[in-house]
């Protein structure tokens, strides 16, 4: 048994190299960082907007204290917005990794409003803080999120923060990003993505075990590209789920409380 927060936070920490740096926001990402420190990559260093670089946070994880000191016990060094920005623009750091409200095909991120009218919005979300950035900068956005058809969209209601723009060879060197930058993975409850190099379509690249590609196509809102080999993505381990349970989040205020059964032995077996 495991949760879809749990499922998000597994497959986004398997792809944290050790020895990489990544500039992480609040919630899910920065979770699947500690886990991924916990598992496999004790080196990798964590970047925070507000300055810190390399902290060791301290668990357990303690919701809405992004800048408070457990988060940032052990920082290797604690600068400045505009110097963490900085740094990235010039390509020290490795992966960005965000949240995100809706997606569309080429990787533009929404975390702004729903609805065709800034001045009047369906809804308004609190915003990119320095996502856009981070998304500008890094040289691989992995983004995080819940899979559902309302958050994969043909075309995002506002972009807060830019993937592939419209696709077109070259778009985002054109807004003046820099060359070889951009969105790398999605990971979401049921599955991952990649983006062609070509098209800079969005591209299914792995299935959560149990599930078919149909459960995860019929849940969006437009056609991804299908990788001509996917992957079976292993449900969390049972060493997963314990360090995320017993260490990070005891009061799963992130890893969420209403566990779902793995479609295949999933978890259960590990």
């Amino acid at each position: 048994m495991f949760t879809e927060a749990e499922v998000m936070i597994s497959l986004c920490a398997r792809l944290l190299e050790d020895q990489k740096t990544a500039f992480i926001g609040f919630g899910m990402p920065q979770v699947a960082a500690i886990l991924a420190q916990r598992m496999h990559a004790p080196q990798l260093v964590q970047v925070f907007e507000f300055g810190a670089i390399g902290p060791t946070p301290v668990t357990p994880f303690v919701r809405n204290t992004m800048g408070g000191p457990a988060n940032c016990y052990r920082s290797i060094a604690w600068t400045s917005m505009n110097q963490i920005f900085a740094q990235a623009q010039v390509g020290l750091v490795d992966y960005g990794v965000l949240g995100a409200a809706q997606i569309d095909l080429y990787g533009n991120i929404n975390s702004t409003m729903l609805g065709d009218d800034y001045a009047r919005p369906k809804k308004r979300f609190p915003g990119a803080g320095g996502a856009n950035e981070v998304a500008s900068f890094c040289w691989k956005t992995i983004v995080i999120m819940m899979h559902e058809r309302r958050r994969f969209v043909p075309r995002v209601d506002f972009i807060s923060s830019p993937g592939y723009l419209d696709g077109a060879p070259g778009a985002r060197e054109r807004a003046g990003l820099p060359a070889g930058t951009g969105p790398w993975r999605v990971v979401t409850s049921k599955a991952l993505f990649g983006f062609d190099e070509a098209s800079r379509k969005m591209a299914l690249l792995g299935v959560l075990e149990g599930l078919r590609p149909a459960d995860v196509i019929d849940d969006m809102d437009f056609t991804p590209l299908v990788a001509p080999t996917l992957t079976t993505l292993p449900a969390p381990t049972l060493r997963e789920l314990a360090i995320l349970r017993e260490e990070i989040d005891p009061a799963r205020t992130i890893i969420g409380r209403t566990a779902r059964a793995s479609g295949a032995a999933g978890a259960a077996s590990r």
